[in-house]
């Protein structure tokens, strides 16, 4: 199925960087094509890690070199850690969410890691071969667990501190060890499980059952490529993502799950996380955080039961988190589920609390969030201010159908269905918001009916300079090959670079959108102005007239033009005119620039 979208560009593999095809503004694309979808000049594509094509480097159990094997599929979390040497730009950290058994790469899940410095051009990234203390070497490094941590279950989200350290999240919970090696694949020592050398008081010398030392967060050295512990002292849940804040102390962690509990952890000691107090966030509480014990074993095993008990507040998928220091809050994806109350409804009986906004939903549905009658198809991203410690919505996932299906001819130019994946990217001293979709069902309008496959993931750019967003405000920046989710966007910290995952696609797309895959999407200072230091340049070699203006312009010569809204995102490329209609801009204050870099203020009456 094709429909209009903006600036969108399809655009053809390459190993090694391409320039995007240039297009109109408006474009046809083929949500079937079973490829990478991107935005035309002046980003750029490249890609950079394939699962299943790419080797990572091993080691065997006694942790010595073991040769090397194909990387696991299902790439969700990407990590960042900078280099603060001139080497290079710093480490990137893979996660694998698909489950497996393998001598050498191990069983469970994975993690793949890799160093990466800007080309010499500095338009696109390249891999730098490493050499580790343990003697492996190469350019993609498989995380040792087994010899450090225990394996680790699955790993999906996970948490970039401000320091660069990485930890990895075990998401799917298991229960019993017969879960753990289910068909035939996953951790196939069962055996009881001795934790040692976590730092952490009240578990090392503890022996658990197998299965339960699953579902930790896991903290990992990105440059040696091992584990360094799991974090028992966070509780033993299915966790998706988290954050930490610039003090080196305070934690937000989220849990998918229905209920979910919305977590913080505060350290005694800054940079030390081995030890310290665990909260939960309660729309209740004086100060809306209850606090929950987390001195042993008992406890951890225990932290959802203490929530409810609590009455701390519930909410439907808590996935990935993320911290915003120009706002001064932090923001985290709530999932969404079809039908929620089957999931919580004990736990409500129990003395678990609804948010106020599944109260208010369920009540505009006629029902109660407890109500086999309510859905929640769709999902939001929350916003935590920092400073009153209040939780809301920010952005509300939709538009909401009334229809099981919606039609192609019917279906809306922007929807936002299930977010998951989130990340703030900086680019100058501006955030925006990258979210990334994982559907988790087709109905009611998460994809149109006419879309075969079931499945067809976004990833959305949106200015946090905008009061109150809506789903309106998104800009549609790469739609994802055939049956994958789009997740693990990470920026470099200079802002030009955008990474992310394409997870499990469909195995009858083209090579090689039917492996796992990072990708990149380069270019991105080149994407936003920063009209704030916008200077009228001397030298007036762009001209036009008239300005102001209200139905078109024309240029002193030929030219490519980008036009930029007040916010500085660009809106709309022009290439090789003299002439510009400019009729369909609402009254404002844009800017243009062109082919030469020169930039001019255009007031639209």
């Amino acid at each position: 199925m094709k429909r209009n979208l903006i600036v969108l560009a399809s655009i053809l593999f390459c190993t090694a960087q391409t320039k995007a095809q240039i297009f109109d503004s408006s474009i046809d694309v083929d949500y079937t094509s079973g490829e990478i979808i991107m935005p035309p000049s002046p980003l750029t594509y490249q890609t950079l890690f394939i699962g299943g094509v790419d080797k990572v480097q091993t080691l065997d159990d006694s942790g010595n070199p073991n040769g090397e094997a194909f990387a696991k599929q299902w790439h969700d979390f990407i990590g960042f850690t900078p280099d603060n040497t001139a080497e290079s730009l710093g480490w990137v950290s893979i996660n694998h969410e698909r489950i497996s058994s393998d001598d050498k790469i191990g069983d469970g899940g994975g993690m793949t890691v890799f160093r990466v410095k800007r080309s010499q051009l500095g338009d696109s990234l390249e891999i730098v071969p490493q050499t580790l203390a343990d003697g492996r070497t190469g350019d993609f490094f498989n995380v040792d667990f087994k010899n450090t941590v225990g394996e680790t279950g699955m790993n999906c989200g996970g948490i970039v501190g401000p320091t660069g350290r990485i930890w990895t999240a075990e998401e799917w919970f298991r229960k019993d060890n017969s879960s753990i090696y289910g068909e035939g694949a996953g951790i196939r020592d069962t055996a009881d499980f001795t934790i040692e050398g976590s730092g952490i008081s009240f578990a090392d010398g503890e022996t658990v059952k197998k299965y339960q030392n699953l579902n930790y967060m896991v903290e990992i050295d990105p440059k040696q490529g091992k584990a360094i512990r799991k974090q028992y002292n966070w509780g033993r849940l299915g966790f998706e993502g988290g954050a930490i804040l610039p003090d080196n102390k305070t934690v937000f962690l989220g849990v998918d799950a229905t209920p979910a509990f919305f977590m913080k952890f505060v350290a005694n000691t800054a940079g030390d996380f081995t030890s310290g107090d665990l909260f939960l966030y309660k729309e209740e509480a004086s100060d809306n955080w209850v606090k929950v014990n987390n001195a042993s074993m008992d406890d951890i095993f225990t932290i959802a039961d203490q929530g409810v008990s609590k009455g701390a507040t519930m909410y439907n998928r808590i996935e990935w988190v993320q911290y915003d220091g120009v706002t001064n809050s932090i923001y985290f994806t709530e999932t969404g589920r079809d039908n929620p109350a089957g999931r919580w409804a004990d736990e409500s009986a129990d003395g678990g609390q609804h948010a106020e906004h599944h109260i208010m939903r369920a009540a505009q549905q006629g029902t109660h969030p407890d109500s086999a009658n309510y859905v929640d198809y769709y999902g939001r991203v929350m916003q935590l201010d920092l400073e009153n410690q209040e939780l809301d919505v920010y952005l509300a996932g939709g538009p909401d159908f009334a229809m099981d299906s919606v039609p192609m001819n019917v279906y809306p130019e922007k929807h936002l269905s299930n977010p998951d994946g989130l990340h703030i990217m900086h680019i100058g001293e501006k955030p925006y918001m990258i979210i990334c979709e994982d559907l988790n069902g087709s109905s009611h309008g998460r994809v149109p009916k006419d879309v075969a496959t079931g499945k067809t993931c976004e990833l959305w750019f949106l200015d946090m300079a905008i009061a109150n967003p809506t789903v309106d405000d998104l800009i549609r920046i790469s739609v994802v090959p055939t049956g994958a989710e789009v997740t693990g966007a990470m920026s470099t910290p200079d802002g030009k670079t955008l990474m992310v995952n394409s997870q499990h696609p469909s195995s009858d797309n083209p090579y090689p959108f039917n492996n796992s895959l990072t990708y990149v999407i380069n270019g991105w200072d080149q994407f936003v102005l920063d009209v704030d230091k916008y200077d009228a340049p001397e030298n007036e070699t762009f001209t036009f007239f008239p300005n102001p203006a209200t139905r078109q312009i024309t240029l002193n010569k030929t030219s490519d033009i980008a036009i930029y809204n007040a916010q500085g995102n660009r809106i709309r490329v022009s290439y090789a005119v003299n002439t510009l209609d400019v009729s369909s801009l609402s009254p404002g204050v844009y800017f243009l620039k062109n082919n030469d870099g020169v930039t001019q203020k255009l007031v639209i009456k």
